[in-house]
């Protein structure tokens, strides 16, 4: 399959970049500057990522250009274009004043393959804190702003492309045309990156890889580990056990309609009740990360022990996408740790399964288009997507079944008035966080000293960047109303207004 490599010099919009391509129709991967895979025959071209380094830093990410620069197209963004200029030859040096922010095109080169069909005027956004002032006398302009100069350039003779702003932002209008004329145009590659092309080709990688063995699956009742169940289905057939584990973290009598919405889908389901197990291990346990690990290590210990009663299961099967293997990754430069996820880096030792990921190289987005594609069901392929150490990272400390039960009537108010009020497929996620803080608040004559919550819903594509959804008022009192008035044990409802980045979409 033709391929693009991106190489992520830590900017936070290098999911952007790969998530962009996708919609061209073409493949590409992302991987740390300092860790380029083999590049061979279907690597079509390379992109360079932005970065929060300068490239004058004594520490700035360093990447080996050797079997790329001048071998196949190369588009460098941001960082990578000043990166460029520098080892050149040129100069790269602190701007005087901060490029951030919407910038219009006041020149192109309409006969440059990389800028055709980009009008003048074109808006663009601008991100960086250094700025490229002279150019090597072998790259030649290709578009400038009123402030910057050398907004893009190419070196001559080669297909190497760069520019100093963001092609992959919403706010770079025609970002989508200069991107699709690198893919398509320059390096060449064929838009055959669709759901039905996906599921051809793991389809049939999934039955050479998995051979005669038997394959176990956890279910959550989400879209990846839903979609990923149906796939392996198609692939593999009875040789897939689905187990369902309810964890006691689940939304309101979330395990008895998960099992029902599965009846009619010609799945291998069994349910697990587990719930007094990852009770018993959360006990006192307030750190984030730990109740994460804690709820991985159980959750991984309870499917070995089911497992053990399937004779000849080999491998485990696991509904982990590509968000989930970005976030999980972190290497000097790019982008940091933001959290561990429990399904992502292998299985221990002990637990004598091998791991297959079918869905591994999509996004959130993709893994819809390829469910839809495979015949499931709207009402499984729009949920919202709901995290897998479940309320346990909503509860802010210490988690009890007082505090999940609380937090299940108050998320089930706030979901169930979404669908009434026909705003659930206007969000990409929702949900509700039980915070350690008791409040002063009044019912009837008596004065009440209880919890607040705060509900979080937010608009995205496939989770790396959120804003906050404007719901209204209306519904925001109502909302509030009810929950206050229901759930026994709070007294006070706020709004999150965050947006990702600089937050999370969960608050742990």
């Amino acid at each position: 399959m033709d391929t693009i490599i991106i190489l992520d010099f830590g900017s936070q919009y290098t999911q952007l970049i790969a998530r962009k391509i996708r919609e061209q129709h073409v493949y590409c991967e992302i991987h740390p500057f300092n860790k380029i895979p083999a590049l061979n025959s279907d690597v079509k071209g390379v992109v360079f990522s932005g970065s929060p380094f300068s490239c004058n830093a004594p520490d700035a990410p360093v990447p080996d250009m050797t079997n790329i620069k001048g071998k196949l197209p190369l588009l460098a963004v941001c960082y990578g274009a000043q990166y460029l200029a520098k080892w050149g030859g040129g100069r790269v040096q602190q701007s005087k004043i901060r490029e951030y922010g919407r910038a219009n095109l006041n020149y192109i080169d309409n006969g440059n393959p990389l800028m055709k069909g980009v009008p003048m005027g074109s808006q663009v956004w601008m991100s960086h804190g250094d700025t490229i002032e002279v150019l090597p006398d072998n790259y030649r302009v290709i578009c400038s702003t009123e402030n910057v100069k050398y907004a893009g350039y190419q070196i001559e003779g080669e297909e190497t492309y760069a520019i100093q702003f963001h092609p992959e932002v919403h706010h770079s209008v025609d970002g989508n045309t200069l991107l699709r004329n690198f893919v398509v145009d320059i390096c060449g590659c064929q838009q055959s990156w669709t759901p039905e092309s996906f599921i051809e080709t793991t389809v049939k990688e999934l039955r050479e890889k998995v051979g005669g063995d038997k394959v176990v699956l956890g279910l959550s009742g989400g879209v990846d580990s839903t979609v990923a169940a149906v796939l392996l289905n198609r692939a593999i057939g009875h040789q897939l056990h689905c187990i369902f584990v309810d964890n006691g973290l689940l939304r309101k009598n979330e395990f008895e309609n998960v099992l029902e919405s599965y009846k009619d889908m010609g799945l291998n389901v069994k349910g697990v009740d587990a719930k007094s197990r990852f009770y018993e291990v959360l006990a006192g346990v307030k750190d984030p990360e730990k109740k994460r690990k804690a709820i991985g290590k159980t959750f991984i210990d309870v499917f070995d022990a089911e497992a053990k009663l399937i004779t000849d299961a080999k491998w485990l099967g696991q509904g982990t996408i590509y968000p989930d293997v970005i976030e999980s990754s972190s290497v000097k430069g790019p982008s940091q740790t933001i959290k561990s996820h429990h399904n992502v880096g292998g299985l221990p030792d002990y637990m004598k399964l091998k791991l297959v990921e079918p869905l591994r190289s999509l996004f959130k987005d993709e893994v819809r288009g390829v469910g839809r594609q495979l015949g499931i069901k709207d009402e499984l392929i729009g949920r919202h997507p709901f995290p897998g150490p479940g309320l346990a990272i909503r509860i802010l400390s210490d988690v009890t079944p007082e505090k999940v039960h609380i937090l299940q009537e108050v998320d089930h108010i706030f979901i169930q008035g979404l669908r009434d009020a026909g705003l659930y497929d206007k969000v990409w996620q929702a949900g509700a966080m039980l915070l350690p803080v008791q409040s002063v608040g009044v019912m009837g004559d008596e004065r009440t000293y209880e919890s607040v919550v705060a509900l979080r819903a937010v608009e995205s594509v496939d989770g790396m960047t959120a804003d906050w959804s404007h719901l209204p008022y209306d519904f925001m009192a109502k909302i509030s109303n009810e929950i206050i008035n229901r759930v026994k044990g709070v007294n006070r409802v706020c709004y999150d207004i965050s947006s990702k980045p600089p937050a999370t979409i969960e608050w742990e």
